[in-house]
């Protein structure tokens, strides 16, 4: 008959200028009403009832409101704001407690949304604090149907169809609105009190105060039933950002992950885990509410998605999170030669880490090498905002960045390195296939056409109707479709005509002319500038402009002799066209050197067997240090004697980093002034979206040149920034 978690209940209702039942809070909209009161559960006797109205900063109401509640923004105008409101709820229930006799109560409304969607949302914006009462309550739909086992499903339940059930005859038309939902809630109470009924109110709802952070292992299993994806985030947001924008809501210990791209920055998504699935299903009620001035997109996402992102298998990153309410920094741009000390000198005094050492984690390739990364472990949020003061400040010859970040994201982070192979490797196998006998031109001579806009799902039979009875005017083997880095369409095809007329006729007959729901754009073009295109140049009306790193051009394959092509063994995958060197070019080579390997991925082959070639577009380099160049001319034909690849001398390459952005090739050959470099031993690297990533790869002629290049030339100024320099 009594409550083991106090002496009283506060029975509380409330209303929004917005979405009204079983979608209250889910259209963000302001409280406008509150109705409470006491109840005293050991003598059944109740307090007074109040009803206060509540200003809310937009007084626009929804017709919905309008009806139901018969407000109005003239009287809401006059009302109090939120926080006067919660200090004098605070006060009136004290004083009714004083007169009833008691000095505990829980709060007790009808279901959740109120105090989840609602109350906690609005005050976590509105920067209020909300007092202990409102993060323990009971939800009186549950607790009815714990009483009544045979009535309906609690999220089916009503206060009207709860008071039906029990036979109460309250007129909803006599009371004014939240009135009636009081009294009837009250009645509802005591009949479950009763003798018939005899129940006790021992386990309450909970609202968690804050977010605990933590490990999770990949060993663990995720009901993909408690996990959202959330869209949109503010790059710079942090589980706890992400914790507040779903505030009332019970995240699960370590459940927010941060996801990040392929450049290890953040995308702007996270996935969220919940305590159950009841969470979940209100936390995708937030669809589109707002983070700032952004509103944010909630998904449903699976348990296999969270531990891909979220687990790990590192004991030293287990050991590093289990520290408990820590605050995690990441630092980005670290010297590869800074040590625990640097670090702890760079934070100095005013940021104390907790551990020391053991509060650092760097962040390191499979091999041992040094990323760059490292996260940092603060015992509070003050200590946390001074080292995050120190973001860009110099640390040896670098500036470094310092984010907050998560535990699923060092998480993330060593996943991603520690799963990175030395030497990339392409998503399929590769093929080496002997020249054809048609090959593509490189004079200037303007007999290819461009085709740009293609739909994405355009294939050649495609282009050849589009060309209609100019396709009896294209060369043997001259289709050439163009495929980005991840080998999809890239919406561009360049054709080879049999003259300069029959181009400059297609261009004029064909140019804007419809496939399927897009218009194509056709132009004129040279051999040459089809080639610059294809190695990642661009070509338009005001003139060429040459690929970002000028490599050797691929050929197409030869159909004909496809039959004897052999496969390369599975490690040749690990090397990437990309990367290909231009061979060395001698007066003799021409003549002595064996036909050039060119390599395509198989499938795409069988495809296209009698017109596609397919060109990397642009070329895109990979940022990681053991990437590898193909050998020279006298190498390559080794490799391809044997159907093996053969390395570099090791040693002879070297890698550079902190490169100005808009480093060329000139700028470089001139840093190495006197090394006996030309423009062909020079890779310059690009990101996943063809940027600069301001790396190169240089191979020297010899290992001890390369040796003498990085004592010394590294640490010095290439432009405004200091280069370093690492032999691979």
């Amino acid at each position: 008959m009594t409550a083991s978690h106090s002496d009283s209940l506060v029975v509380l209702f409330g209303a929004t200028a917005g979405a009204y039942g079983a979608k209250l809070g889910s259209d963000e909209r302001e409280l406008i009403l509150l109705v409470w009161q006491v109840v005293d559960l050991h003598s059944k006797k109740v307090g007074t009832l109040h009803k206060s109205l509540v200003k809310a900063d937009n007084l626009d109401l929804s017709d919905q409101c309008r009806e139901v509640s018969a407000l109005t923004p003239e009287g809401l105008s006059k009302a109090e704001p939120l926080d006067r409101v919660l200090q004098q709820f605070s006060q009136l229930v004290s004083s009714d407690l004083k007169v009833l006799g008691r000095s505990s109560y829980t709060l007790c409304s009808d279901g959740q949304l109120l105090i989840r969607q609602v109350l906690h949302p609005e005050t976590s914006k509105k920067n209020l604090l909300l007092s202990d009462c409102f993060y323990s309550f009971y939800d009186l739909r549950k607790e009815f149907r714990s009483c009544y086992p045979s009535s309906a499903a609690g999220k089916d339940q009503t206060i009207k169809t709860m008071a039906e059930y029990l036979g109460l005859g309250t007129d909803e038309a006599e009371e004014d609105f939240g009135v009636w939902q009081v009294k009837t809630m009250v009645a509802i109470i005591f009949s479950m009190l009763s003798e018939g009924g005899n129940h006790v109110f021992t386990e309450p709802e909970t609202v968690k105060h804050k977010y605990e952070t933590g490990p999770c292992s990949k060993s663990e299993t995720v009901d993909s039933e408690t996990v959202i994806r959330a869209r949109g985030l503010p790059w710079q947001s942090s589980d706890q950002d992400i914790a507040r924008f779903f505030k009332g809501l019970n995240i699960a210990k370590g459940g927010v992950a941060l996801c990040l791209n392929s450049q290890g920055r953040r995308n702007g998504e996270a996935l969220v885990r919940f305590v159950n699935s009841e969470q979940r299903d209100l936390a995708l009620e937030r669809h589109k509410h707002h983070m700032g001035s952004r509103y944010i997109e909630v998904y449903k996402a699976t348990g296999e998605e969270f531990l891909k992102i979220a687990g790990g298998t590192s004991n030293e990153v287990a050991q590093f999170l289990s520290k408990e309410n820590q605050v995690i920094i990441r630092m980005r741009g670290l010297p590869f030669t800074a040590t625990q000390e640097d670090v702890l000198g760079f934070l100095g005094p005013e940021c104390p880490v907790t551990g020391g050492k053991e509060g650092l984690l760097f962040v390191k390739y499979p091999d041992g090498r040094p990323t760059g990364d490292a996260f940092v472990l603060f015992s509070c949020e003050e200590y946390a905002q001074s080292a995050l003061k120190k973001h860009k400040e110099i640390l040896g010859k670098r500036y470094i960045e310092l984010f907050r970040s998560t535990a699923a994201e060092v998480q993330q982070v060593l996943n991603r390195y520690m799963s990175t192979p030395l030497i990339p490797t392409l998503p399929t196998p590769i093929i080496p296939v002997i020249p054809p006998p048609y090959t593509i031109a490189t004079g200037s001579v303007r007999d290819c056409v461009r085709l740009r806009g293609l739909p994405y799902t355009a294939g050649i039979d495609d282009i050849l109707e589009f060309m209609g009875d100019a396709t009896g005017d294209i060369k043997p083997h001259g289709v050439h479709m163009v495929l980005n880095q991840q080998g999809r369409p890239s919406g561009d095809a360049f054709i080879q005509m049999k003259s300069a007329d029959k181009a400059f006729m297609v261009a004029q007959k064909c140019h804007k002319k419809m496939m399927k729901d897009r218009y194509v754009e056709v132009f004129q073009c040279s051999g040459e500038e089809m080639n610059f295109v294809l190695m990642g140049g661009t070509l338009n009306r005001s003139g060429l402009s040459p690929p970002p790193c000028k490599l050797p051009c691929l050929s197409p394959p030869a159909y004909a002799a496809f039959q004897t092509a052999a496969v390369i063994p599975a490690e040749a995958a690990l090397y990437q066209p990309q990367a290909l060197l231009p061979t060395t070019r001698t007066p003799q080579a021409s003549a002595a050197a064996p036909p050039a390997v060119t390599y395509y991925p198989a499938q795409a082959a069988q495809l296209y067997m009698n017109y596609t070639a397919y060109y990397p577009s642009p070329p895109v380099s990979p940022t990681t240090v053991g990437y590898i160049a193909a050998p020279p001319g006298a190498v390559a034909a080794a490799a391809t004697a044997t159907h093996t690849p053969i390395l570099p001398q090791p040693g002879a390459l070297v890698r550079m980093q902190g490169l100005p952005y808009n480093t060329g090739m000139k700028e470089i050959l001139s840093f190495f002034q006197g090394y006996q470099l030309q423009a062909d031993s020079i890779l310059m690297l690009y990101n996943f979206n063809g940027q600069p990533s301001g790396k190169a790869l240089v191979t020297f002629p010899s290992l001890d040149l390369a040796k003498k290049a990085v004592a010394e030339k590294n640490g010095q100024l290439l432009g405004s920034r200091y280069v370093e320099l690492y032999l691979v």
